[in-house]
Parts: structure tokens; sequence; C-alpha cells
């Protein structure tokens, strides 16, 4: 029997995911010999304080100088961990340029910066993965890349942030109003201290650039999302959307169509027969369609310490493999495409409109006028009640270009009559 293979590693970052992946590192030991044929050694982990404990890691691993990792020609795979574009784009670029393999959890690094990975991973010869960066432990991003490559996509949309489906879940599901339900996700830890990112959609539009990018082979980055967060969304909002047969959803969107690519992250209200619609609490999912593929789903839990390590380590068994059959690089970042992202005025959508108007003959019929004026078509109107010489009226819009739209919006927000515009909301379907 010849001389046992090792293939050593440094890891940067030991925070929650970072000791995740080192846990499973050990836990899976054998596990891994046998399903690779060469065994997993992380020889060093980057921190920014080498002297605070970290449980589980032994403390003689512990770096805090990157060119130790970079000038060791024994580290084959470096696994990023650490989150933020500053260091990481230079360190990774420099790994990648050097001829070791990465793997990454950093959605924020790849949604601006991704270009600039893969042509350093070109230019190294290398494996850049990063199923982690999306949808945690959902499997995505390697059929993005390589199952569904005959496919054809045309559109891919998803809950890909549990702390919003989370808040919008208990809204539905228990009648709570925005800031009840975020306090409880707090509360719980489904949601930051500050949740910005999660519930303003940053972190949904993060992601959905990366999947825009994959599936369409044309680089997306995330100034280019239009995002639109949930703290809007009331309870109201959501009772209505029932009435109609709908549920919200925060939902990140991409299409391909014959002027470009579209990226949107919003609230949406979704048919309940809509597989997504299903999704609840902290689970994520992602619904695809293709020309060849049709329709297919993937859902799971999105974050977390394991589900997100699991994903991690699934990447990095996939490098020993190739590593060992001397097949890094294979599989290009493929943006051989430069296809226009349309701004979100030039997309087509429904809406769900909720005014507060002078209840008086002839309103209705004056909003109608200006809606279709601006090419705006009601598909539905109810008038759900009147307090106090006021009502409240439910619209629902066919189809509309975006800026048709907001253009009969702004008029309208002129009238006498409009009291109030209680809610704006995205409907699924043209």
């Amino acid at each position: 029997m010849g001389q046992e293979r090792i293939i050593h590693a440094a890891l940067l970052g030991a925070g929650t995911v970072g000791s995740g992946v080192y846990k499973l590192v050990k836990d899976l030991e054998e596990e891994i010999i046998s399903k690779t044929g060469a065994r997993l050694v992380v020889d060093k982990i980057l921190v920014r304080d080498t002297t605070k404990a970290r449980e589980g890691i032994p403390s003689e691993l512990l770096i805090d100088r990157w060119d130790e990792i970079l000038n060791d020609p024994q580290i084959e795979i470096v696994i990023e961990v650490m989150g933020g574009i500053r260091p990481a784009l230079t360190w990774l670029e420099e790994a990648l340029r050097a001829g070791k393999q990465v793997v990454t959890a950093n959605k924020d690094l790849l949604a601006e910066y991704g270009e600039h990975l893969f042509d350093a991973a070109e230019a190294g010869k290398c494996d850049l993965h990063f199923e982690a960066a999306v949808a945690g432990a959902i499997p995505i991003i390697r059929p993005l890349r390589q199952s569904l490559v005959a496919s054809e996509l045309t559109e891919v949309m998803g809950i890909v942030n549990g702390t919003t489906n989370y808040i919008l879940t208990r809204m539905t599901e228990d009648g709570m109003g925005y800031e009840e339900a975020l306090a409880l996700a707090t509360k719980l830890g489904y949601a930051e201290s500050d949740p910005t990112a999660d519930v303003e959609g940053y972190d949904a539009g993060r992601k959905v650039a990366i999947m825009a990018s994959i599936a369409f082979n044309s680089n997306v980055t995330f100034s280019q999302v239009y995002t639109e967060g949930i703290t809007h969304i009331t309870a109201e909002d959501i009772r209505y959307a029932k009435e109609f047969g709908y549920v919200i959803k925060l939902i990140g969107m991409t299409r391909l169509t014959e002027g470009g690519v579209e990226v949107k992250v919003h609230p949406m209200l979704l048919p309940e027969q809509h597989p997504l619609s299903t999704v609840r609490d902290s689970f994520n999912a992602v619904f695809i369609h293709g020309e060849a593929c049709d329709d297919a789903m993937f859902m799971g839990r999105g974050a977390g310490q394991l589900p997100t390590a699991s994903a991690v380590m699934g990447d990095v068994i996939d490098v020993m493999r190739n590593i060992l059959h001397h097949s890094c690089g294979k599989i290009g970042y493929g943006c051989y495409r430069n296809l226009p992202v349309k701004s979100a005025e030039d997309t087509v959508s429904r809406f769900f409109l909720r005014i507060q108007v002078t209840d008086k003959p002839g309103a209705l019929a004056n909003i109608a006028g200006i809606l279709g004026n601006n090419d705006v078509s009601i598909a539905q109107v109810v008038q759900k009640r009147s307090h106090d010489g006021v009502a409240e009226l439910v619209i629902i819009t066919d189809p509309v270009r975006e800026k048709h739209f907001n253009d009969a919006l702004s008029i309208l927000k002129g009238m006498s009559v409009l009291k109030e515009v209680s809610g704006v909301i995205r409907v699924y379907g043209n």
C-alpha cells in the first residue's frame, strides 16, 4: 500500500461558520478519506486575535498573518469564511494566482467582485467554489453551473433570506404586525441586532446577483439589483392578499428577456398554489424555469452554522477530488455574454394597490381614468370599507411597464380625492 495522500488546507475565519467547518473536517475525517482517497488536514486558521479561545479549535493552529498561508507551498486549499470585501478580495486573488484552490462563502465579495476572482482563478488554473454563498445548505450554484447548463434558463426566483421569510410567516399565520414579528425573530436569533441587510433586501440582492451571473452567463453585480424590503408590509396587506388568493413573500427574481437581464428583490403576492408560497419560517427555496428542464425547485436551510458549513465542505471535497485527478479549473466562470441589465422602470409587473379615497360618486371612475391614461389596466378592484367619508380601495392591475405605473401613481397622489396610498406590492404573473 502506498503512502497516504494528505491535502493541506488553511481556514480564513473561525467564527460561527468557520468553527462549523473545522468541526465537520474532524467529524468526517474517515468519510473524507473514503470519498476522496486523501486525508484533509487544516494546518492553519487565520484570525484577527490569536489569544482568543475558540471552542473546539486548537490554539496552536491560530495565526494572524496571511503571508504564512500564501507562502506555504504545502497548503493547496484556502477556505474563506471570514466575510467582508477587504482584505478577503486581495487575499483570495493572491491565493488563486499562486495556484491555490479556493472555497468561499462570501456573498458580498462575489456579488461585487466575482469577475475579479474568476479572472484570478483562470490565471492560476484553479478551482473557485462558492456553494455556501447562496442559500446555505441548498445546492443551487452547482446545479446552475453544471446540471442545468443545457436547459437555456429563463427565470430564477426564490426566497433566499430566512429572516424575512420568518417575519412574513409570523405576520401571515399569527396576525402579527411587522415590528412584533421582527422583535420575535430577533429574540429567537433569526435576525441580527441590526437587521437592515435582511429586511431591506440587500442580503437577497447579493445572492440574486450571483445567481443571475451564473444562470445567464453574463456578469451582474449587486449595485445593478433593484432592492426593496419588507418594512412597509402591514397585517392589512397580508389579510387582503389572502382574500385574493395570494401569499406575500420577499422574492429575489432574475429573468432573461429580449431586452436584457432583469434582477429585482421585492415583496410579492404569490398565488397560494405556487410552490414558493408553502415555504415557511426560516426555510429558503429557489425556483428555476428553463426551456429544456421546465420547472425545478430547491428547498432547505438557507443559513446556520452546520447547514452553511456542510455546503462549504461539499465544495472542499469536490476540490480535493479535482486535485487528485489533476482537473482543477475545469469549470470556468462562463460569463461569455455581455447582456444589459434592465432598470426596474423598464420591467413589466402586475401591482396590488391599496388606497384611501374620498367616498363620493365618481371617485373610482376618476382613478380608473388616470390609470387607463397611463396604460395601467385594472384586473380586479374591491371596495373594502368606508369610514368617516373615506373608502378603502384595493386594486390589482394587469401587467404594466413599471414606469407607466409609477407615472400614474404620481398623478394619483396629486388628486384631492386620494387621501393615502396605503400599500403598493408587485403581484406574480404576467
